[in-house]
């Protein structure tokens, strides 16, 4: 089991920045994979970003490319996902989620992922 709890979501005005973080216990937080995900009302949870167990790897969506950065701490359990240059089309409950690597070629769908957090609303006001 691995428990995640994200932090860092809020009320920000387009342009500005805002750090998501997902505090990771339970079993090997450096086994994971990890992926943020988002969902907006009335629409389907969609990829945002991942990165490998490592550290190593990463890939975006493009509607975040260049805005977006997903790391990573594994000596203290936790995953971040800077958001840098805020839309309003950011407006979402983010959520963070781990799974084995060995489902890193399906990463991209929220089925590969084996553990959730509760997620963190991000507002993003025009």
């Amino acid at each position: 089991q691995v428990q995640l709890v994200e932090s860092g979501g809020g009320l920000v005005q387009a342009g500005g920045s805002l750090r998501l973080s997902c505090a990771a216990s339970g079993r090997s937080f450096s086994y994971y994979a990890m992926g943020w995900f988002r969902q907006a009302p009335d629409k389907e949870r969609e990829f945002v970003t991942r990165i490998s167990s490592g550290g190593g790897a990463a890939d975006y969506a493009d509607s975040v490319k260049g805005r977006f950065t997903i790391s990573r701490d594994n000596a203290k359990n936790t995953l971040y996902l800077q958001m840098n240059t805020l839309k309003p089309e950011d407006t979402a409950v983010y959520y963070c989620a781990a799974a084995p690597m060995t489902s890193w070629y399906t990463g991209h769908i929220p089925s590969a992922y084996e553990y959730w957090g509760q997620g963190a609303q991000v507002t993003v006001s025009s």
